[in-house]
């Protein structure tokens, strides 16, 4: 929806209250401690109680707003901001439209919905023909690195490692409207330790269907893939070929770290994930269309907050 649309719809806090109010009823509530999923609205108290148990619990409560102290205003903007524009939304200039007087607030705000969103992206599994291959991000050197000579190339600490993953389907005797071989269905991008094929295996495993076809070069980071997949086509791929027999991985890593560099500075390696998380869902969504605020919504009602800052 429009910015217009959505001070209409959401005028004051009683407004964004009620209406996180019917999407967590129709989600359904489930009690806490035995499960039940039958409640009563105790009105005064702005609480469930579990008809079974007697449990009692906020609105609040095992959402993603659990344990918040912010105005249910501050999220619904959130969540307005992130999912109108195919950019991001720093926290700083979240905190300057709201005129919050902490940083901090803000800025876990931002994350405990990003992180939603890859518990969201989790549920999808990658099927059909696969394009995968890794991406370095740049972020900052952790603590434990500070002291240590600076390495060059790929193992940078400087850099961060990413193993990525695209549905890319050949599109038979034509190009796609984008003028590309292939036409691209979800994507996932996930923050790696290392470049082993036991880090990487499971978690090709974990995503991808084992009817997949895998598209990836020779790397021997990938040459076990074989054992989980249908098919693992790797290949020599010289530097100028990279664009037409990975076009799509390759693609988003690019628009991913334009993203990053348009709207963030130096992002610690611990929180990379959840900015990919934002853009993956973003792009994975990117026919929603206005559908996207109520989507995320969804998620905010159906998973519990348990994003944990290692600021301090």
């Amino acid at each position: 929806m429009n910015l217009l649309n959505f001070v209409s719809q959401y005028p004051d806090e009683a407004s964004c209250r009620t209406k996180f109010k019917e999407f967590r009823d129709k989600q359904g509530v489930v009690c806490p401690r035995c499960g039940g999923k039958e409640h009563y609205w105790k009105k005064d108290k702005e609480n469930y109680e579990c008809k079974h148990c007697g449990k009692r619990q906020s609105l609040r409560a095992n959402t993603v707003m659990h344990g918040s102290q912010l105005p249910f205003r501050y999220w619904f903007i959130a969540i307005h901001l992130l999912t109108s524009t195919k950019k991001s939304f720093s926290a700083a200039e979240l905190q300057r439209q709201l005129g919050h007087k902490r940083y901090a607030p803000i800025w876990e705000l931002l994350h405990k919905l990003r992180l939603i969103m890859g518990k969201r992206d989790e549920l999808y599994t990658l099927s059909d023909v696969i394009e995968l291959d890794e991406g370095f991000f740049s972020t900052e050197i952790d603590e434990d690195e500070k002291d240590k000579p600076l390495k060059r190339g790929r193992g940078s600490q400087k850099k961060s490692k990413v193993l990525v993953m695209a549905e890319s389907k050949p599109v038979e005797g034509k190009m796609t409207k984008t003028g590309k071989p292939r036409q691209v269905g979800h994507l996932k991008m996930i923050v790696i330790d290392d470049l082993k094929s036991d880090t990487i295996n499971p978690l090709v495993e974990k995503n991808v269907s084992d009817e997949t076809t895998i598209d990836s070069d020779d790397s021997t980071s990938y040459v076990k893939l074989k054992d989980i997949v249908k098919e693992h086509r790797p290949q020599v791929i010289p530097k100028e070929k990279i664009g037409t027999i990975l076009p799509w991985v390759h693609i988003a890593i690019s628009n991913a770290k334009r993203m990053l560099l348009d709207i963030f500075h130096d992002i610690k390696p611990q929180y990379l994930q959840n900015y990919l998380n934002e853009f993956c869902y973003k792009f994975n969504r990117r026919y929603f269309g206005e559908n996207l605020f109520d989507r995320l919504m969804i998620a905010a009602v159906a998973y519990k907050n348990n994003f944990r800052s290692n600021n301090g």
